[in-house]
């Protein structure tokens, strides 16, 4: 089983890398581009036996206390079996 993280910006907080990946495509020819937001990915493997509850439980708990800053960034967990 697998479990893959996802950890960006709260749209609150500035994201000046971003802003600037957003620049560089605008300069590139891209000027549909009207913004980008940066992130995190983490894909995780878990050991055999672990049950999708259990697996959610403690990939929850890890990306709220070890990946993410929950003060400035959201993050949103997908268990694949």
């Amino acid at each position: 089983m697998k479990a893959r993280v996802f950890v960006t910006l709260k749209s609150t907080v500035l994201d000046p890398q971003g802003q600037t990946v957003r620049s560089a495509l605008n300069g590139l020819g891209h000027t549909s581009i009207a913004e980008v937001r940066q992130g995190k990915y983490f894909e995780i493997a878990l050991a055999d036996g672990v049950t999708t509850e259990q697996a959610r439980a403690e990939i929850e708990t890890i990306a709220h206390d070890v990946l993410a800053n929950p003060v400035i960034e959201d993050y949103r967990i997908e268990i694949l079996n």
